[in-house]
């Protein structure tokens, strides 16, 4: 009984103390990440990764540790530079990234750079699935996703783009005082489908963000120069009917264009 008794004092004189240690550990923590922040300034990233690690070893509850840990390791990923270690700390990134976006799916900055790390890398497959998957997520609001096509669209655009104004494709003649500009079949048919591919897919990305955000000028402005690039291809393969008919439809998107760019009434000069 006196065991008992004893066993039960001892409990109750150690409870404020391990009701103490998780505000110890959250202190630590939070001091892990004051050094993560000052090395951080410094520019000394890979001290201030090992510092933000502590920090969420110490309170694996802290919501701002993850963040410095992506950031930190982020920081120390060097663009253009194409050895092995630096695209795995690319890789670490992306990961340390993801795990952000466990804890908050919503979380923008985790999102874009990401996006931007697979871009760096060149994997242009993984980056497109990867704002792709943002566009058709419905949890998400409508000026998000539609933001996730248009960038999307934009890379559609851009490559049709590169191939229709190659010298080889564009052809310009003067005549007086006028020039005219007409585009030539490429050599490699390839080439022509891979830039209607690229066209076609860009402008039912560009009306998806339309559907969702029928105001949204980025997408307008896409849609108009993707209507543009279609338009050049046809007049490659010689549908002259259906560049007339794209023409039409360029011009329809281009007054919208310009309508939305307008800036409204009551904005501030």
């Amino acid at each position: 009984m006196r065991l008992l008794t004893s066993l039960i004092i001892t409990i109750a004189l150690a409870a404020p103390l391990l009701a103490q240690t998780p505000t110890v550990a959250e202190a630590q923590a939070k001091q892990e990440l004051n050094e993560a922040a000052r090395a951080y300034r410094e520019g000394k990233f890979a001290d201030a990764q090992i510092h933000s690690e502590r920090a969420l070893q110490l309170d694996p509850q802290n919501k701002t540790a993850p963040f410095f840990i992506a950031r930190t390791i982020h920081a120390q990923y060097k663009p253009g530079d194409n050895t092995l270690d630096n695209a795995a700390k690319a890789r670490d990134a992306i990961i340390a990234y993801q795990r952000i976006l466990d804890r908050v799916p919503t979380d923008d900055e985790a999102y874009k750079a990401i996006a931007y790390l697979y871009g760096a890398l060149k994997e242009d497959e993984l980056q497109r699935q990867w704002i792709l998957q943002r566009a058709g997520n419905v949890s998400f609001p409508n000026d998000k996703r539609a933001e996730a096509y248009v960038v999307l669209a934009s890379k559609e655009w851009d490559c049709s783009f590169k191939i229709t104004e190659l010298p080889g494709h564009k052809l310009t003649t003067v005549n007086g005082t006028k020039a005219y500009v007409s585009y030539k079949m490429p050599k490699e048919r390839v080439e022509f489908e891979r830039a209607t591919e690229c066209a076609d897919r860009g402008l039912e990305l560009a009306n998806m963000a339309i559907i969702l955000t029928p105001e949204n000028e980025s997408a307008w402005s896409y849609k108009t120069n993707i209507l543009l690039e279609l338009e050049k291809l046809s007049e490659m393969s010689g549908q002259m009917r259906q560049k007339r008919e794209l023409h039409r439809q360029y011009e329809e998107a281009l007054k919208e264009t310009m309508r939305l760019s307008k800036p409204s009434p009551d904005s501030p000069n």
